[in-house]
């Protein structure tokens, strides 16, 4: 996912928009100075910093930068290992030993991410935070969240541009082009599309005004179902991956609010799969086929970071 949330917030990232792909004569990480590490994994091998880099504008403009390592890919690593790269040993224990091995510049690629200029926004989200559960109920939703978001300035322009084809147009997969049923299929930008193994493809919903979960009623129905059906055949077709291999669900609270679900495969622990946070398409679909005002009353819980304006909201009326 290579760039500013707020063009293509499948950044996720809490998402995340690219668009087409565009050439520029001066490097994106021009003059970058360090300002904080602004969290890191040990265990993805991905590290989040803040910096500073020279933009077209006199002042230096505040910069996110994702470093994350590659996934693995077998054949590139069988040709690596039968060409003896050098190695050098780190411990050895009887029939175990550990080197450091030194890979050729092709198979040390580090993905980079970047978001230029960032806002406060940007930055705090991928700052370590505490976290905090809210349990929403129907009228916390009308009286604190629903207000919260009308009263925001969230862009999902990036959204329409993918919908209209005024961007990223060569990497659908798969579109039903009903206004009201229909919807378009694109791998996430957190997926390198190398292996299948990390599948993750997104369904934008083609009907603008539905937000979220909460708007969902059984008119929504044969949307939630096009996509359900026509998006497990589209990537059966392309990647072989059948229905029970797949996790398809949506978010509660999304990363942005136009309706989107998201296709990975079972295998992959992909972000944002969480139980406080992933509502799986079938399920979301029986809710609504037993009540169709399920989403309107029912209390959904999900976790919010510690500055969190949406979390101050839920304070301010002693929610938390």
């Amino acid at each position: 996912m290579a760039q500013s949330s707020e063009k293509r917030k499948r950044q996720d990232v809490d998402g995340g928009g690219l668009g087409d792909p565009e050439v520029s004569d001066s490097h994106p990480l021009a003059g970058f100075r360090l300002q904080a590490v602004l969290k890191e994994s040990a265990r993805d091998k991905v590290i989040f910093l803040h910096g500073k880099v020279d933009g077209d504008s006199q002042e230096p403009q505040d910069t996110v930068v994702i470093l994350e390592r590659v996934p693995f890919q077998a054949d590139a690593v069988s040709g690596l290992l039968s060409q003896r790269p050098p190695v050098t040993l780190q411990l050895k224990n009887d029939i175990y030993s550990v080197y450091h091995l030194t890979p050729p510049p092709a198979l040390n690629e580090i993905k980079t991410t970047v978001i230029c200029p960032a806002t406060e926004k940007h930055i705090k989200k991928y700052l370590r935070q505490d976290l905090f559960l809210i349990h929403e109920t129907g009228e916390d939703y009308k009286a604190v969240t629903l207000p919260f978001i009308e009263a925001q300035s969230f862009s999902i322009q990036w959204v329409y541009n993918i919908l209209e084809k005024k961007a990223e147009a060569d990497r659908i997969e798969y579109e039903n082009p009903d206004p009201e049923h229909g919807f378009i299929l694109i791998p996430d930008f957190k997926w390198n599309q190398k292996q299948v193994e990390d599948l993750y493809l997104i369904a934008i919903c083609h009907p603008r005004g539905i937000k979220s979960l909460r708007d969902l009623t059984s008119d929504h129905l044969p949307l939630l179902r096009n996509i359900l059906i026509e998006g497990q055949d589209a990537i059966l077709k392309r990647y072989g991956f059948h229905g029970n291999k797949l996790r398809i669900y949506l978010h509660y609270q999304p990363s942005y609010y136009h309706l989107h679900v998201h296709f990975t495969a079972l295998g992959h622990d992909a972000p944002g799969i969480s139980v406080e946070r992933a509502h799986l398409l079938h399920d979301v679909i029986q809710n609504i086929e037993s009540d169709p005002r399920y989403y309107q009353i029912r209390t959904l819980t999900y976790a919010l970071r510690a500055d969190e304006a949406l979390l101050a909201k839920f304070r301010e009326v002693g929610k938390c």
